[in-house]
């Protein structure tokens, strides 16, 4: 227990996550994560879920409490959480001990490390296998749970970012959807010319993970790790060449305004919805959203991968949330919930209700499979092209910090040029990492 207090105290508390909940009164012991049937009869599990991502979650988990009661006997009970204050609720739970943590949470997928580390979290990876789920997974969203090659929880759903476009006005200019970095900076200043009251395509300064595709479509990485210790590599030979590009767009071709340059993901999207952009790097929720706030724009958008520099596709980051056990008595029960969640009918249900993707190939190519054009493009760029952020809670400052947001719009405003920018970035990186133990 006091590794477990020292590693929850020392989690920096800077993003939202998971939450607080009271105990399950029933000390049996199910420890066991054995195969077969799990008794829950007289048992209740605790599950915490964060608000938002379903607009009305509740339906959903009284479907899933139901059918779970009547598998194993067990009762759900659900406390919802704001990501805004979970992180504070979470790591107090996990200091309090085994009678404050819940049976199940939902967790961010660039989080599941840190937790992993209090031994707050189950390792489930025998489970998985046993299962006959690992070969399933989406490799992106399965790396990102997993740490020293133990995985805690299973990934229960995501999303990508990849680009979105206004369809009526590529055919109006008969244009195409770029496939390669040349062809997404021509068709950008094509744009600039033949419609300049719309932004051709942002160059979001205060959207991190506007940037990154860029670095890693170049062959470079955020960091590495060696030896146990991560050191920054955003100022190598690589990422500078895909940071370049990136600001290029701006400071160079003049595609993004003046405006755009502090501008986060949010603001990309008001600008959406006010019919303001031609092309923009979003998530697969952006067309849905979009069409929502400008219904004016419905069957007008489509979407394309992020094209690699010679072809191909840019990684982009894949991010989304687990479903995890925590160390209680009821783990045995608790890794039940998580697999009936996570996989088959509910997970195809909950992917549908919250225009989220599942975390495993095999429904995935099913939605790939119905050739929704503005759905495909994002299965494909998750399946085959998504990648995570370094696995360490000192990412988590890093973001927080906002390193990689300061350093493209130190670039934007002239401040900086970008081997310069870079190097104060890895600089700053490593200092955060060096704190790490």
């Amino acid at each position: 227990m006091k590794r477990r207090v020292l590693a929850a105290v020392a989690i920096t508390m800077t993003l939202g996550l998971t939450a607080t909940a009271c105990g399950d009164d029933d000390k049996k012991d199910d420890s066991g994560l054995g195969e077969g049937k799990v008794d829950g009869k007289g048992k209740t599990l605790t599950v915490w879920i964060m608000q938002g991502t379903n607009p009305d979650p509740k339906p959903f988990f009284k479907e899933a409490a139901a059918a779970f009661e009547k598998k194993t006997g067990a009762k759900i009970h659900v406390e919802y959480q704001e990501w805004a204050t979970a992180q504070k609720k979470f790591t107090t739970a996990i200091a309090a001990g085994e009678d404050q943590v819940p049976d199940v949470a939902e967790v961010g997928t660039t989080w599941v490390p840190q937790f992993a580390k209090t031994e707050a979290l189950v390792d489930v990876t025998d489970q998985v296998k046993k299962s006959g789920l690992n070969d399933d997974l989406v490799e992106g969203l399965k790396d990102a749970g997993t740490l020293d090659g133990k995985q805690y929880g299973m990934p229960w759903y995501a999303g990508v970012r990849s680009i979105v476009y206004r369809k009526d006005i590529f055919e109006k200019h008969n244009l195409k959807a770029p496939t390669n970095w040349k062809e997404l900076q021509e068709t950008a200043k094509t744009l600039k010319k033949e419609e300049p009251g719309l932004i051709p395509f942002p160059v979001a300064g205060g959207a991190e993970m506007f940037a990154t595709p860029f670095i890693w479509g170049a062959g470079g990485d955020l960091a590495k790790e060696e030896g146990g210790k991560w050191k920054s590599t955003i100022n190598s030979p690589e990422a500078i060449k895909g940071i370049e590009y990136y600001t290029g767009l701006a400071t160079k071709d003049k595609v993004s305004p003046a405006k755009v340059n502090t501008w986060t993901e949010k603001e990309v999207g008001d600008a959406w919805g006010k019919g303001q952009i031609a092309m923009a790097i979003g998530g697969n929720w952006t067309p849905k959203a979009i069409v929502e706030a400008n219904p004016k724009l419905k069957g007008k958008l489509g979407a394309v991968p992020i094209p690699g520099e010679t072809g191909g596709m840019s990684k982009s980051f894949l991010g989304g949330s687990y479903l995890s056990a925590f160390d209680t008595k009821n783990k045995a029960l608790s890794w039940e919930f998580v697999k009936m969640l996570t996989t088959g009918e509910f997970a195809a249900k909950w992917a549908k209700q919250t225009n989220y993707f599942p975390g495993q190939n095999s429904e995935l190519k099913k939605i790939e499979a119905q050739k929704d054009p503005l759905v495909e493009p994002f299965a494909k760029q998750m399946i085959e092209a998504g990648a995570t952020v370094p696995k360490t809670k000192s990412y988590g400052e890093i973001q927080a910090s906002q390193v990689i947001p300061r350093m493209v719009q130190s670039i934007l405003t002239g401040k900086a040029g970008v081997k310069e920018a870079a190097d104060k970035a890895a600089k700053d990186m490593d200092e955060i990492f060096a704190k790490e133990k």
